[in-house]
């Protein structure tokens, strides 16, 4: 035993390294709230664009006005400067944190022979913070750049043309690599198409149709058929618009309507169980089972061994490892439905190594006492988890909001939720689908609800073992951003497995939450056509 604790001891310490230099790297990354922002600010561009044809149309004519509000234009170009200038102050962030790297005593004898020669650094943890923060810089001063195209365009829609061809050419002027030189001659392109006298560049159809999307590909190519007089290509380019923001103005009510919906519903049934727990106190449905804890006939090591060895062992050293050593891996430049897949299997093969060491660490213990691992297709599982749901909705998307002004758009987030976020492809939506909405919440439940929070009953009381295991359920997704509102939405999970003592209604409830959340990242995605 004394060996074991050993060997479990230095793989906790190997753990919590690999936990802090991940959640480090997380913070260097930006958040994937912000850029929904931007894909709904699209969206919106989109939708105003649509001009009801008929009485048929009057339905969805009043919800366009609703949806958008009195100025849709001005609304996006909000946005689109709020992340214009919160990319700008991490960039700016991020070069300061390069020049202290490069400005502190290296571990080398070596002397820099200019200013702009740096010593090499030889600290492996120095390099990595280094390069970390030099791949965060070059994507934040890609967005930069592609933000200030669309800046410009925006400003054009706003009869604003001199301070668009500013915004462009002062882009053009801080170009300093390769990739952002295609982008700067796209914005050639922008300012000689609203300049005075207009100069039309022979590529310019090519470098528009390649380097923007969305609305903003539309206005371009609108500016560019009327100077080219190109009726033709202007009509069936008006009538492909059309079609795409009648579209936006559908799926913004989707995306919209049914979160407020279920977050009202969740409102309101806070209020009715939280009244209802003051006035029946112990009688209350929130209070059911509240005190009510586990037979837990194991200690606290065998806890520590599952997560050590079933979570941290098989999840970031074993599978990988193995992915490895048999060269399994997406190849450079595959495909979104190759990624998906890599994904899923990834996933399934760490959750079954997981439960294989679960079910291995429990088996001396069985037949287990009642409650454990309870399944049951009977009783009232499945409006706890829809009711659970409705609950998290509000008290998620507060902390959300709340975490937003504390990250300024940092913090990472999960890879999964931007390749969904850009991936306008079915098959790998499903795949996408049945890892989130299915593999997940099973696995997941399985080791935080089903396992960890009743054997954390044998030490502390019920709502701290639903608030300690909340968090281990945050920290495990490795986004610093991420812990807050994966927080809450846990002690939910947590609140209703305990109430209701069946794993089915935690699980319906995760699995909701990431369907929906794949959902949204779908539609929200599908707005830059």
């Amino acid at each position: 035993m004394t060996i074991k604790r050993i060997i479990l001891s230095l793989l906790t310490v190997v753990a919590i390294l690999f936990a802090g230099a991940s959640l480090w790297e997380s913070w260097q990354q930006p958040q994937i709230q912000s850029r929904l922002e931007l894909y709904q600010a699209n969206l919106l561009l989109h939708a105003q664009e649509w001009q009801p044809q008929g009485d048929n149309d009057t339905s969805l004519s009043n919800a366009r006005s609703a949806l958008l509000g009195e100025q849709p234009l001005n609304s996006a170009f909000e946005q689109y400067q709020e992340a214009r200038t919160s990319a700008q102050i991490n960039l700016d962030k991020a070069n300061n944190q390069l020049k202290q790297l490069q400005s502190e005593p290296v571990t080398t004898p070596a002397t820099p022979k200019s200013q702009s020669e740096i010593a090499p650094i030889t600290d492996t943890s120095r390099l990595r913070q280094q390069q970390q923060i030099q791949r965060s810089r070059a994507q934040l001063q890609q967005l930069i750049a592609e933000l200030d195209l669309r800046l410009g365009l925006l400003q054009v829609q706003q009869e604003q043309t001199d301070a668009a061809i500013q915004t462009w050419t002062k882009f053009q002027q801080q170009v300093n690599n390769q990739q952002q030189a295609v982008l700067a001659d796209t914005a050639a392109v922008l300012i000689g198409l609203w300049s005075d006298p207009p100069q039309i560049f022979p590529d310019a159809e090519q470098l528009i149709q390649n380097n923007l999307d969305g609305w903003f590909r539309y206005r371009a190519l609108s500016q560019l058929y009327q100077l080219q007089q190109r009726q033709d290509a202007l009509t069936q380019l008006q009538a492909t618009e059309q079609q795409v923001a009648q579209q936006a103005v559908i799926k913004l009510a989707f995306i919209g309507s049914l979160p407020a919906f279920g977050g009202i519903v969740g409102v309101g049934l806070l209020l009715i169980l939280g009244a209802q727990r003051l006035v029946k106190g112990k009688e209350a449905l929130l209070a059911q089972n509240e005190d009510a804890r586990w037979s837990t006939p194991w200690t606290g090591e065998t806890v520590w061994q599952v997560f050590i060895l079933g979570f941290f062992l098989m999840g970031q050293i074993v599978v990988p490892l193995g992915l490895a050593l048999l060269q399994i891996k997406p190849p450079a430049g595959s495909g979104v439905r190759v990624q998906a897949f890599y994904i899923l299997t990834t996933y399934l093969t760490v959750a079954l190594g997981g439960l294989v060491v679960l079910y291995f660490s429990i088996k001396p213990f069985f037949p287990l006492p009642k409650d454990w691992f309870r399944f049951n297709l009977q009783g009232n599982w499945f409006l706890w988890g829809l009711g659970g749901y409705c609950a998290a909705l509000p008290l998620v998307v507060i902390v959300s909001l709340i975490n937003q002004q504390i990250w300024q758009g940092q913090g990472g987030s999960n890879p999964l939720l931007s390749l969904a976020l850009q991936a306008q492809d079915q098959v790998a939506l499903a795949i996408f689908f049945f890892t989130a909405a299915i593999a997940a919440p099973i696995f997941e439940e399985l080791l935080f609800r089903g396992f960890l929070l009743p054997s954390l009953t044998r030490y502390v009381s019920v709502s701290g073992a639903i608030l300690l295991s909340s968090l281990l359920f945050a920290v495990a997704h490795l986004s610093v951003a991420e812990i807050l509102p994966l927080t809450v939405l846990g002690i939910v999970l947590g609140v209703v497995y305990t109430r209701s003592r069946n794993l089915l209604a935690p699980m319906l409830l995760h699995s909701l939450w990431n369907s929906g959340t794949l959902l949204s990242l779908f539609i929200l995605g599908s707005g830059s056509v």
